[in-house]
C-alpha cells in the first residue's frame, strides 16, 4: 500500500498559511507600539521549595515596556528584598530560596505590569505555592483477621500534599502485588477484596505515596492479613473439643454483590468541561461481581470512553456540557446484582468564544474591541485601560464601552492603549490584553523579495505578502512582468495578503507580483513559483513469505521530478533497520539474506524530497517447519489404552496440520520408533490403543506445510502388563520342495505382538479329504516347519497358532497346502495342426489326466521349428521356439510362420516341478506366399532412346517365381508423370533392354516379383536417356553472351544521365508548368518503380525462359 506521509506538502503549507494569519496583525517592531505580555508563569504555579522561584514574565513594544509587579494586591518593591531580582530587560523575577530564602515567605498571588508611553499590559494572577510531601502521621495498625470469602478494604489514608501523590501498593521486596476482578486499588488509594481467599494471607500489604515535585516516596506502615479458611477453622475447632462433641464450621457461602464505594443508591459528581470524568464503583461478593456501566436515557459517548482498573472505573475524556446526566453501574454475580446511580453534573470555568485583538488604526478611522466567553455559570465581563478598570481610567472621547464590545469612532495618536478583558465565574476566570494603537504609515510588505516558491504538482501552492500599513493596504496580485489583475474561481485571497493556488499545476509556474497600497503610498514585490513532478513509487515492496533461512528482497522503485533530489529510507516496524550485516539496502531494494523469525515485521520504503514524502509497506512472514511439541503426559493408564497429551510448540507463522504419533518398544526394539497414528493440528490429546507386554515410550511430531518439527522428546514408559497372544501368524503357507516333503512357512509375530514371554507356535497339519487326526508339533519362535515322508503333491489342512507363558492365542484358520510336486508322467496325446495361411497355424491337443501332472497344473509348452524351405531345398541351423499356454488350454496359434517351408512341433505339460515329456514330432506344412521385393534393380548404360535394367532374385522367394512386373513412365521438367507403360517378364531373366526411349528424359521404373499367389513388394528406380549433341550444342544461356551484355550497359547508362539531367533542372529553382512541378515533387521511389516494372521485367522473364531445358 501506498501512502502520503503524515506531514504532507499540503499540511505544512495549512500550517504555514495559519502563522502568516497571526503575523499579519503584528506591529514591525521598529514602530511605536504598545506593550505585549510573550511569556509569563501559569497561573497556578507550584514551585519546588528547594530550588529558586523563576516567575517568568516577558513582553515587547516600542519603546520597550518597563515592568512592576503587584504581590497579593500591593505593590511589590523588589528593591527591598534582598532574596528578589528582576532579569535584565525582562520582567522575570528571581526569588534566590537556596541561599537562604524559604519557599514557603513567599506565597502569594504575583501579577506583572509591562508599560510604556502607549500602554500598559498585565499578566495573569499567579499563584506561587511551594509543593508539599508531608510524612504518614504514626498510627498503630492491628492485625485483620477476615473469613474465606468475606470482603476487606486496607485503608491507606495518604498524608495531603501539594500536589497529591500517586498512590501504590508493593510488598517488602518492592514488588507490587497482583490485582484482578477481585483485589484492586480504587481512586482514593484504598485497596479493595471483593472476596479474600487463602492466598491472600500475609504481613506486608504497604502502601506507598509518591510526590514528584520533591521526587520523594513515603511508606506507611505494614499492614497483616490472615485468612482463616474452613478447612483450618475446622481442625482448630477439633482440636479443641471432646470426641463427643459436635462441631463444624459452615462452608464458604455464596453472596450476591453488595457496593463497597460509592455507598447508598445515590450520588453526586461535578466536573468541569474539558476535564477528565472519573467514576468509579468496587463491588463485594462471591463469585467476584462484574461491573458493566451504562448512561440512562443516552450512550456513552464513542471514542471518548475508556473502563479503567478491571471496569471498575469509567474514564471519559473532554468531558462538554452534553456529557451531563446519570451514570449507573450494575454489579453482578451469578446470585444477583448491585446498583448505584452517579449524576453528573458538568459545569465550565470560563472559555473564549471571540477574544480580543489587536487593533491598528490610522487616525481618524474607527474599529471595534470584542471579548466574548461562554461558561457554567455565565461568566461576568468586565474591561480594563491600561490595567485599571475602564470606569476610573482616563476618559477617551473615541471611546464608547457597550457590554463585550469597546466601539472606537474617529482615533486620534492619544487614543493608544492597552485594554484588558476580564472573564470569570466561581470556576475561574479569563484574562486578555489586546491593543490599539494609532499609527499613520504607508504601506510595507515583510515578505523577502524574490522569495522562492516551490511546490508539488496538484498541491496548493501559498505565495506570501506579509504587509502592514496604516491605513490598512489593499492588496493585488499580478502574474508576470505586464500581467493582468489575478482573479477567479482558481486563486483564494487571503486577509493576510497571501494568494492561494488551490490545485497549482505545471502552468503555474512563474513569477507573480504583489502590490499594496493605501493612501499614503503603494509598494510592490516579486515571489517566484516554480510546481514540480510528484514523486511516485511505481513499484512498491510486495507481501512475501519466506521460509527461515531463505532470502528476502523488497523492490522500490520510484520516479521523481529530475530537480529533486530523493532519499529513500527503510523502516522496520516504523524503526530504523536492524543494525546487522545481514540487511543490504540496494538502489532501488532491500535484501535480508538469511532470514530468521526475528526479521517479521512490517518493512516501509519511504522517498523524501524537500517537498514531499510518500511510502510504501509490505509484509514479511517468515514460515518454519514447528518447533518440536513438548511436555508430554500419559494419563488414565488402563491395560489395553492410555490417553496421551502434550503442548504444542511455536508453528512459525504456518498452522499446525497434523500431529504425528510414534512409539517405542523399549522391551523387544529399544531405539526403534514406529508410526502410531496421527491426529488433526487442533488436538493436542488422543487415546491410544495399547498391546499387551510392550514397555511404551510415545514422541509426538508436528506437521505444518513446510514440513515436519523434530521430534518431541519422550514421554514416560508404560510398561503393559502380559496376556495370551491376541494374534496368530499371517500368511501361513504349506509347498514342498521335494516330492515327499511338506514345508509349512508362517510370518512370525512382531515383538509387541507376542503380549507375553515364552512366545511359540503350534503348527498342526493332515491330509485333506482322508479321515486322519490332527499331527502337532510346538516350536520355537521360528518361521518355518518341515513335515517328511508324504505323498507326492496331495492336499494337506494346515495351520499355525500362536502361545506364550500365559496361555493360547485364540484358533487359528486353517489354509490347504501341498506336498511336493514331481515331473508330470505323460505327454498330451492327439496332435493336430491346422494351418491358416502361410504365416499362421493353429495346434490342438488332448489334456492329460490331473493324476499323471503330479504338481499344479501350469500351462502346455509347444515347441516348433523350421525343417527347411520347400523352395530352396537347403538347410540350416534348426532353432527352436517355443510357445507358452496358462492354464489347462487345448489349443494355440502360431504366428510369425515363413511361407512355403516345412515346420516341426511337439506339446508338453508343465507343473510347479517342470516339464513332463514331449508328444511325438508332427510335420505340417505352408502354404506359398507373395515375395519379397527383389534384392536389387540397377540401370546401366544408357543411350540416346535405351536403357540397360539388371536385377536380383528376391531373398524370400516364398514359393515358385512366375514372373516378374515391369513399369516404367517418363517424368518432364514440373515432375509431372507421363503414361504409365507395363511389361511382364519371365521368371528366369535377370536383365533386359529397353528401346525406343525417348532422348534426355527422366524415367521412374517400378519392379517385382510374382508366384502364384500374387506380387511382391516393389522396388524403384529413375534413369535418365542422354541429350542429343548437335541440340545441345546449340543451347546456349542468353544471359552469357556478349552482345546482351552490353545492350544491358547501354541501358544502364541512359537511365544514369537522365537522372542527372533531372536534378540538375531540378536545382534550378525555376518555376515550372503543373504538370511538371508535379512531376518533380513526386516520390523519388515510384518512378525507377515503374521503369523497373517495364524495362528489367522483360529482361527477367526473358532470362528465365532461356534458362529452361529444351
Amino acid at each position: 500500500m501506498m501512502k502520503k506521509k503524515s506531514v504532507s506538502a499540503r499540511k505544512a503549507s495549512l500550517v504555514l498559511f495559519l502563522c502568516q494569519m497571526i503575523s499579519a496583525l503584528d506591529v514591525p517592531l521598529d514602530l511605536s507600539q504598545p506593550p505585549t505580555i510573550t511569556q509569563q508563569s501559569p497561573k497556578d504555579y507550584i514551585v519546588d521549595p528547594r530550588e529558586n522561584i523563576v516567575i517568568q514574565c516577558e513582553a515587547k513594544g516600542k519603546p520597550p515596556p518597563s515592568f512592576s509587579w503587584t504581590r497579593n494586591g500591593t505593590h511589590f518593591d523588589i528593591d527591598k528584598d534582598a532574596q528578589v531580582t528582576m532579569k535584565p530587560n525582562s520582567g522575570t523575577l528571581v526569588i534566590n530560596i537556596m541561599n537562604g530564602g524559604k519557599a514557603e515567605a513567599y506565597e502569594g498571588v504575583y501579577q506583572c505590569t509591562a508599560r510604556n508611553e502607549r500602554g500598559a499590559a498585565v499578566s495573569n494572577n499567579i499563584v506561587i505555592r511551594p509543593s508539599r510531601s508531608p510524612l504518614w502521621t504514626k498510627e498503630k495498625l492491628e492485625p485483620n483477621h477476615v473469613r474465606e470469602g468475606d470482603s476487606l478494604v486496607l485503608h491507606c489514608r495518604p498524608p495531603v500534599g501539594l500536589p497529591p501523590p500517586i498512590i501504590f501498593w508493593m510488598d517488602n521486596a518492592f514488588q507490587r502485588l497482583p490485582q484482578s476482578e477481585r483485589v484492586s486499588q480504587g481512586l482514593n488509594g484504598d485497596l479493595y477484596f471483593s472476596n479474600v481467599q487463602p492466598e491472600d494471607t500475609r504481613e506486608d500489604y504497604i502502601c506507598y505515596a509518591r510526590f514528584n515535585h520533591t521526587q520523594t516516596i513515603q511508606q506507611k506502615q505494614p499492614i497483616s492479613v490472615k485468612v482463616f479458611s474452613m478447612d483450618s477453622l475446622n481442625d482448630t475447632i477439633a482440636a479443641n473439643l471432646s470426641d463427643t462433641d459436635i462441631f463444624g464450621a459452615k462452608p464458604v457461602t455464596e453472596r450476591q454483590p453488595v457496593l463497597l464505594t460509592p455507598t447508598g443508591s445515590t450520588s453526586t459528581k461535578v466536573e468541569l468541561r474539558g476535564n477528565v470524568l472519573l467514576l468509579e464503583c468496587i463491588a463485594a461478593g462471591l463469585p467476584t461481581p462484574v461491573i458493566r456501566w451504562i448512561k440512562e436515557g443516552g450512550e456513552l459517548p464513542a471514542n471518548r470512553t475508556f473502563f479503567e482498573n478491571f471496569k471498575k472505573t469509567l474514564k471519559i475524556i473532554d468531558v462538554s456540557e452534553a456529557d451531563s446526566g446519570n451514570y449507573k453501574c450494575i454489579a453482578r454475580n451469578r446470585l444477583g446484582s448491585a446498583h448505584h446511580v452517579i449524576s453528573v453534573t458538568v459545569k465550565a470555568a470560563p472559555y473564549w468564544i471571540t477574544a480580543p485583538r489587536n487593533l491598528v488604526l490610522s487616525p481618524g478611522e474607527d474599529g471595534t474591541l470584542i471579548c466574548r466567553a461562554n461558561g457554567n455559570p455565565k461568566p461576568d465581563i468586565s474591561w480594563l485601560a491600561n490595567g485599571v478598570p475602564i470606569a476610573i481610567a482616563p476618559e477617551d472621547p473615541s471611546r464608547k464601552v457597550d457590554g463585550d464590545t469597546i466601539i472606537f469612532s474617529h482615533v486620534q495618536e492619544r487614543s493608544s492603549a492597552v485594554y484588558q478583558c476580564n472573564a470569570s465565574n466561581e470556576y475561574g476566570y479569563l484574562l486578555a490584553n489586546a491593543f490599539v494603537n494609532v499609527l499613520a504609515e504607508p504601506p510595507r510588505i515583510l515578505t523577502p523579495a524574490n522569495k522562492l516558491y516551490q511546490v508539488i504538482a496538484d498541491s496548493p501552492a501559498l505565495l506570501d505578502c506579509a504587509y502592514f500599513g496604516s491605513p490598512k493596504p489593499e492588496i493585488e496580485w499580478f502574474k508576470g512582468v505586464k500581467g493582468s489583475i489575478l482573479r477567479g474561481n482558481e486563486y483564494v485571497f487571503h486577509d493576510n495578503g497571501t494568494l492561494e493556488i488551490p490545485v497549482a499545476q505545471k502552468d503555474s509556474t512563474g513569477t507573480y507580483t504583489c502590490v499594496a497600497r493605501n493612501e499614503l503610498g503603494k509598494i510592490q514585490n516579486e515571489v517566484h513559483l516554480e510546481v514540480k513532478d510528484p514523486t511516485m513509487i511505481i513499484k512498491q515492496p510486495e507481501y512475501k513469505v519466506i521460509q527461515r533461512y531463505g532470502q528476502a528482497s523488497f523492490e522500490c522503485v520510484i520516479k521523481h521530478d529530475s530537480t529533486l533530489l530523493p532519499t529513500i529510507i527503510w523502516l522496520k516496524d516504523n524503526a530504523e533497520l536492524p543494525d546487522d550485516e545481514r540487511f543490504l539496502v540496494g538502489k532501488d531494494n532491500l535484501t535480508i539474506m538469511n532470514v530468521t523469525d526475528k526479521d517479521d515485521g512490517t518493512y516501509t520504503c519511504i522517498v523524501n524530497t524537500t517537498l514531499d514524502s510518500v511510502s510504501a509497506s509490505a509484509v514479511l512472514t517468515v514460515v518454519a517447519r514447528p518447533n518440536p511439541p513438548f511436555d508430554l503426559e500419559l494419563t488414565g493408564q488402563l491395560e489395553r489404552s492410555v490417553e496421551l497429551s502434550w503442548i504444542p510448540g511455536d508453528e512459525n507463522n504456518s498452522p499446525i496440520t497434523n500431529f504425528v504419533i510414534e512409539y517405542e518398544d523399549g522391551l523387544h526394539e529399544p531405539g526403534v520408533w514406529h508410526y502410531q497414528t496421527e491426529v488433526p493440528g487442533t488436538q493436542t490429546t488422543v487415546q491410544l490403543k495399547l498391546s499387551p507386554y510392550v514397555n511404551y515410550s510415545f514422541r509426538v511430531i508436528a506437521v505444518n506445510e513446510i514440513g515436519r518439527s523434530q521430534p518431541s522428546e519422550p514421554s514416560e514408559q508404560y510398561l503393559t502388563k502380559s496376556a495370551n497372544p491376541d494374534e496368530n501368524p499371517s500368511n501361513v503357507q504349506g509347498i514342498g520342495s521335494e516330492p515327499d516333503n511338506l514345508v509349512i512357512t508362517w510370518e512370525s509375530l512382531k515383538g509387541f505382538q507376542s503380549n507375553g514371554p515364552g512366545l511359540q507356535y503350534k503348527v498342526s497339519w493332515r491330509q485333506k479329504d482322508v479321515d486322519d487326526e490332527w499331527t502337532s508339533v510346538i516350536v520355537a519362535n521360528v518361521s518355518k516347519y518341515i513335515v517328511s515322508g508324504t505323498p507326492t503333491f496331495v492336499p494337506y489342512e494346515i495351520k499355525v497358532q500362536a502361545l506364550n507363558d500365559l496361555g493360547y492365542a485364540p484358533e487359528p484358520s486353517e489354509v490347504i497346502g501341498h506336498s511336493g510336486e514331481d515331473l508330470p508322467m505323460v505327454a498330451p496325446g492327439n496332435v493336430q495342426v491346422h494351418v491358416i495361411n502361410s504365416t499362421l497355424a493353429k495346434v490342438h491337443w488332448d489334456t492329460v489326466p490331473l493324476k499323471t501332472v503330479r504338481g499344479h497344473l501350469q500351462g502346455y509348452k509347444v515347441y516348433y521349428w523350421k525343417v527347411q524351405s520347400l523352395s530352396r531345398r537347403s538347410r540350416r541351423h534348426v532353432e527352436k521356439k517355443i510357445l507358452t499356454f496358462r492354464g489347462n488350454k487345448t489349443f494355440g496359434m502360431l504366428p510369425g510362420l515363413e511361407p512355403y517351408s516345412s515346420y516341426k512341433l511337439n506339446v508338453r505339460v508343465v507343473n510347479g516341478k517342470g516339464e513332463g515329456p514331449a508328444s511325438p514330432d508332427k510335420l505340417f506344412k505352408t502354404p506359398e506366399g507373395v515375395p519379397s521385393s527383389p534384392s536389387f534393380l540397377r540401370i546401366t548404360n544408357p543411350t540416346l532412346d535405351s536403357l540397360t535394367l539388371e536385377w536380383g532374385s528376391p531373398t524370400h522367394p516364398n514359393g515358385v517365381l512366375t514372373s516378374y512386373i515391369l513399369k516404367f513412365q517418363p517424368i518432364n521438367n514440373t515432375h509431372e508423370l507421363g503414361p504409365l507403360v507395363e511389361i511382364r517378364i519371365p521368371a528366369n531373366e535377370s536383365s533386359l533392354i529397353l528401346k525406343n526411349l525417348n532422348y534426355s528424359t527422366r524415367y521412374k521404373f517400378y519392379f517385382n516379383a510374382q508366384t502364384s499367389v500374387g506380387s511382391g513388394s516393389q522396388i524403384t528406380e529413375e534413369a535418365i536417356t542422354i541429350m542429343d549433341e548437335a541440340m545441345a550444342s546449340r543451347q546456349v544461356d542468353i544471359a552469357t553472351q556478349g552482345w546482351f551484355i552490353g545492350l544491358m550497359c547501354a541501358v544502364a547508362l541512359l537511365i544514369l544521365i537522365l537522372l542527372i539531367v533531372c536534378f540538375i533542372r531540378r536545382n534550378k529553382g525555376g518555376k515550372y508548368p503543373v504538370k511538371e512541378k508535379e512531376d518533380a515533387h513526386a516520390d523519388p521511389e515510384i518512378q525507377p518503380m515503374k521503369e523497373d516494372d517495364g524495362t528489367f521485367g522483360e529482361y527477367r522473364l526473358f532470362s528465365f525462359v532461356s534458362s529452361a531445358p529444351f
